[in-house]
């Protein structure tokens, strides 16, 4: 798929956005900038619609990131215990530093979303049996233990309903003024397609990146940085959505190969359009009520992973 035709695509699908609602919004009633709706589009439909573009692609990049530098595809921020681990450190602060405000929050996040990537990254090197499948499962396994021990502290604080809530996967209550911490995932996009090159060579292994003369745990700890970042402001803002980060960029490199400075634009776009897709159905499904994107996200995701795993199984077999 060539890469305008992931722009159109987007385009197309953020104007259906801007119109699909319980409230109903035309074009033509955007003309009174006084009007109720005007503000509602203004305060809501917009910045919902930011929201969307900015975790979709943000999301996709942090899966490429992480499949790149593990040299696994099926490894995401979904399947490496990234997102529970971030999602732990907001219960730790909820629960333990009650005094803390919103930006301390997002440094617990971060701290523990990024130390939850290194002792993943450790696991992986401990691993002498580094098959296709079974690196994702130990990762998935790995993720689901941290995801115990949130419920476990959440549920002994009595805040479990509220974490929970929290942490839902929807954009529901995304407006003007509660979504704008996605913007941080620019100047990291930025970022990981300025080091793509040093990102494709690291993910060659370690003995080949240092023979070329390159800091391998330089260029590793930079990429699980970028990916602790996006992943944070993600799970803040909107919550956990599964599956993105691991089917995107695999659906990429079917028709782009692993060169990441090629890849990571179509990643972008993908990455948008497909949330903004799932975003979409969400909301007509059950119109004029909406599902959380999170389980759209999971179900057509979970049906593209299965596959994947199939095709990654039979492909191991030969």
């Amino acid at each position: 798929m060539r890469l305008w035709m992931l722009v159109a695509a987007t385009i197309v699908l953020s104007f259906l956005s801007l119109f699909i609602g319980a409230i109903d919004i035309k074009p033509s009633d955007l003309l009174d900038w006084e009007s109720d709706k005007m503000q509602i589009f203004l305060m809501s439909r917009v910045p919902r619609l930011m929201a969307i573009i900015l975790a979709g692609a943000g999301m996709g990049i942090s899966g490429l990131i992480m499949q790149s530098l593990s040299r696994n595809k099926f490894v995401s921020p979904t399947t490496s215990g990234t997102l529970d681990a971030a999602k732990l450190g907001i219960v730790v602060s909820m629960i333990f530093f009650t005094s803390v405000g919103y930006m301390e929050k997002i440094i617990f996040s971060f701290a523990f979303a990024l130390i939850g990537m290194m002792v993943f990254m450790r696991l992986l090197e401990s691993i002498k049996f580094k098959d296709v499948i079974f690196v994702p499962l130990i990762g998935i396994m790995y993720g689901n233990i941290i995801g115990a021990i949130s419920t476990f502290l959440a549920y002994e604080a009595d805040v479990l309903q509220s974490v929970d809530t929290f942490f839902l996967g929807s954009f529901t209550l995304v407006v003007s003024g509660r979504y704008e911490l996605l913007y941080i995932a620019v100047p990291a996009i930025f970022l990981a397609y300025l080091y793509a090159n040093k990102f494709t060579v690291a993910g060659m292994g370690e003995d080949f990146a240092k023979n070329l003369g390159l800091s391998y745990r330089t260029v590793l700890n930079l990429g699980l940085v970028l990916v602790a970042i996006i992943s944070t402001t993600v799970v803040l803002t909107v919550g956990i959505i599964p599956f993105l980060g691991l089917i995107v960029p695999n659906l990429v490199s079917l028709y782009m190969g692993d060169n990441l400075r090629k890849t990571i634009p179509h990643t972008i776009f993908l990455g948008a359009a497909f949330l903004l897709m799932c975003d979409i159905l969400s909301r007509l499904i059950v119109y004029p009520f909406e599902i959380p994107v999170n389980t759209t996200v999971a179900v057509i995701g979970s049906a593209i992973f299965l596959v994947m795993l199939f095709r990654g199984k039979a492909y191991a077999k030969k």
